[in-house]
């Protein structure tokens, strides 16, 4: 099977891994993204919003650079520190897909890297290649 790199500048890598990886022509596996802000390395300052906000913005970085939007995006992986931030975490996601959603799962963990509160990855499907 061939794999292919993504790499996206606007969005941040803390280990040994790949934005994304494209497989077998059309199957997009996006990294876990936490609300780092390229630019300074940094956790954005804000609430579980703007963290949400900035995993999105990540992703949706790494979508662009596989010439994809959210509209490619099949599965998301959602992974809360806190589950009371699961309402404000729906109020964002939804503002930055369309019916019908990707199917998702949410899940409690007890950290994240860097002190992160919320980690997304996705997979997405490039029509047409």
């Amino acid at each position: 099977m061939s794999r292919q790199a993504i790499s996206a500048p606007d969005a941040t890598a803390v280990g040994p891994y790949s934005h994304g990886i494209r497989a077998r022509g059309d199957v997009v596996f996006l990294s876990g993204q936490t609300p780092l802000d390229s630019a300074t390395g940094k956790l954005v300052v804000g609430d579980i919003k703007d963290q949400v906000r900035q995993c999105l913005g990540n992703l949706g970085a790494v979508l662009a650079a596989a010439n994809l939007t959210f509209d490619d995006v099949v599965k998301c992986n959602v992974f809360l520190v806190d589950m009371a931030d699961f309402p404000a975490l729906n109020e964002v996601y939804a503002s930055h897909f369309r019916e019908p959603f990707p199917a998702r799962t949410t899940i409690g963990v007890a950290s994240l890297p860097l002190g992160a509160r919320v980690e997304i990855e996705m997979v997405a499907i490039a029509h047409g290649v």
